[in-house]
Parts: C-alpha cells; structure tokens; sequence
C-alpha cells in the first residue's frame, strides 16, 4: 500500500509538471496583459508634435553588439532619430557583463571596455542628455573590490561623453541625485547595489554632503519627493520593487527540475527536490542579488513605505532580464531590463505588462501633462520599425494619477 501510494504520488507529480512545462512553454514568449489593458490599442497618445519630451529607459545592456548588428542598439538608434534634442536616455545598470571594468593588465580588460565602446559610439551624435546607473555587475558582481571597477566605469564615461554628471550617482554614492526635466517632470537617480554592496562604499549622498548613517537617506529622499509633489517623477535604480521574474523567486519548471542549469544551460540532471529546495531558498532567503536578500528586503520595505505617502512617482529597473509593469498604490514600477538577454517572466499576479523579450520602456511627456508610457522591441525583420508592445497614459495632471484599475 505504501508503495502504491508513493507512485501515485510520484506520477501525479510528473503529470503536473509535464502539463505545467507545456503550458509555459506555449505562453512563455507572448505578451501579458491584465483584463483591464487588453484594449490598449484602441486608446492612442496626442500627435507627436505635441511631445514636450522622451526619455528612453535601457538596463542591462551591457551584452549588446555594435549598431547594425544588434535588434536593441538598432531601435535605441531609432528612437533616438525620432525623439531629437528634447529627449533623455537613461541605462538602469549592469553596462558591462560580466563584471564591469577591469584593472590595467586584466585580460577580460579589453572584451570589456569594447562592448562599452559599443553604446558610447551610439551616443556620439546623440543630441540629448545620457545618464548611466550602476548594477551589481558593474559592481565586479558585488565583490569587495567593486567600488573600484565602478570608479573605472565612470571615469571612462563621463570623459568620453564630456559630461560629469552622465553618471549618476555619481563615485559610487546613495543618491537621490535629481535631474531637471521641465517645470512638471523631475529624474531623481538612487544606488540601489549600495545597500547589498561587500567591501567599501561611500557613505555619501551624491550631492557634495555625506551621511553619518545609512538611514538618512530616507528622509533626504523623502524631502525631495515633498518638495516636488506637484511634479510627475521618475525614478531610476537598477534593483527592481517588484518582479515576476527570477529576482523575485519566480522559476520555470526546467529550472525547478533541473537546476543544475543554472550553473551550465546544458546540465540536464533531474533533482527536482533540490530544485524545490533552492527555488524556496531564492524565494525567501535569497541570493545577494535577489529581493528577498535579506538586507535588500529591508530597504526595499523602508522604500515602499516612503513611496506609498506619494503619487504620481514611476520607479524604474533593470536587472530581470524582461519588461514588466505593475501598477500598485497609486505609484508605477517598471522593469526594463531586456537591453541584451532575456529570462523567464511569470505571467499575472499584480502585474498590467509582461514579456520575456528583448526591448526597453520610453515615457513621453506631451504639451497637456500627460506622460504615456511605451514599449518598444526590435522588430523581426531590422529594416521594420520597432514593435510597440503597450502604451499607456500613466499620469494626469487633472487627476494626479490615473485611477488604479
């Protein structure tokens, strides 16, 4: 009987995940939309002759070929053309893969800083601001030494562009470090790696003062979000707030059966156990990289106790490798972290917008203050425009924001 019971038990199991890996692998690759934005194409922007301004929003980049070589760099090209001087590029982090810059004398030096030059040369002729954040990777993937490989990174772009303040927060420091957009739209930067960092890292806001600890970045944040209530914000990390993806314990089931393949993509060994053990561990305990990492899930409490005495703010991330949007209190969070890979995204939960594609987000202010936002992904075909996935009027100056659904 016990026997019988066990292989009951253990074909119930193996049907559940063969009917679950087909179901996923059927939807895997296609959009998500929630009931209330499956519509979104019958809802359009005004013209574009009335956008006051666009910024682009592109993490994870640091894979990327050169221009006519790669789908994203090829759209970012496009966009660029079409949004002119009035626009804002911003890259959310993990520029280089996989660890940053490298010292003098690193044979990984040159790969590196070439696959850096390959957005640099994009931005030569650009005509808009560029604003580069850091992320774990950056970070020499949260080593010790990290805080030098980010100095090594800003140093090389902020020359090559001229401009000191293209990266942001600037040494390394906790931000929030702000940047002007017009009387109604603020940028506010915050260094989310900073609170998973090992080794040094400046206690240092960005804006020329220091902190005696690390808790009075809330309130510094908090004063900056009060004294531009009336203002729509946009807010850039690297780290996301919410996820449906690998970052926020969500699997497929070839991970959760075989999770040897997180460390080699060909390691088909069959440890389901072990992997329902390790999903839980990236669920609840977490990496160093994950929101459930115990001191990341302290801040990121700390944030969204901050953010919900607030409206009409956009935070936006890299670091899963797809594009997500939740909308959730009143505020809007964004994942924009398909620059140059993809990973798995789960479809649902509080989320409006899901796809496990290559892409990144833009936000376009018109001339009547609202400020849609938009999803654009390479087209199959590279002489094609980019692929609009979703667009959504996000913010109203009448309303404040635009209602929950």
């Amino acid at each position: 009987m016990f026997y019988q019971i066990v292989l009951f038990l253990f074909l119930a199991l193996a049907l559940w995940l063969l009917y679950s890996y087909l179901k996923e692998r059927k939807y895997r690759k296609k959009p998500f939309y929630a009931l209330a934005d499956v519509g979104w194409r019958t809802i359009s922007p005004p013209p574009r002759e009335d956008r006051v301004h666009s910024i682009a929003l592109v993490g994870d980049l640091g894979k990327a070929g050169p221009l006519g070589e790669d789908g994203v760099m090829d759209t970012i090209a496009f966009w660029m053309q079409e949004a002119g001087q009035d626009s804002t590029i911003i890259f959310l982090g993990d520029n280089i893969y996989p660890n940053g810059v490298p010292p003098e004398g690193s044979f990984k030096r040159t790969a590196a800083l070439q696959k850096l030059q390959h957005q640099l040369d994009l931005l030569k002729t650009y005509p808009g601001k560029a604003i580069y954040l850091s992320g774990n990777h950056d970070w020499n993937k949260g080593r010790k030494d990290g805080y030098d490989y980010v100095l090594r990174q800003e140093k090389i772009i902020t020359e090559q562009l001229g401009d000191p303040t293209a990266y942001l927060p600037p040494a390394g420091s906790l931000g929030p470090v702000t940047v002007e957009v017009n009387d109604q739209f603020l940028i506010v930067v915050i260094n989310t790696q900073w609170w998973v960092q090992a080794g040094f890292k400046p206690l240092d806001s960005g804006n020329g003062s220091k902190y005696s600890n690390p808790k009075e970045f809330f309130p510094a944040l908090e004063a900056v979000l009060e004294a531009n209530e009336n203002r729509f914000i946009l807010l850039a990390a690297h780290h996301p707030m919410y996820s449906n993806a690998l970052h926020g314990g969500k699997f497929t089931v070839k991970q959760q059966l075989f999770p040897l393949t997180f460390i080699h993509k060909k390691a088909y060994v069959p440890l389901p156990i072990m992997g329902s053990l390790f999903r839980i561990y990236r669920k609840y305990i977490g990496a160093h990289e994950d929101m459930s990492f115990p001191p990341f899930k302290k801040f990121r409490k700390r944030l969204l106790k901050v953010f919900n005495k607030h409206q009409a703010i956009f935070y936006v991330a890299g670091h899963d490798h797809n594009l997500q949007y939740f909308k959730v209190k009143g505020n809007h969070f964004a994942v924009s972290g398909s620059g140059s890979k993809t990973n798995f995204v789960a479809k649902g939960g509080k989320a409006s917008f899901s796809h496990e594609s290559k892409g990144f987000m833009v936000l376009d202010q018109y001339k009547d203050g609202t400020v849609w936002l938009r999803v654009l992904e390479p087209p199959v075909n590279a002489s094609e425009p980019p692929y609009l996935m979703f667009q959504k009027c996000i913010y109203s100056p009448e309303a404040k924001s635009i209602p929950a659904r």
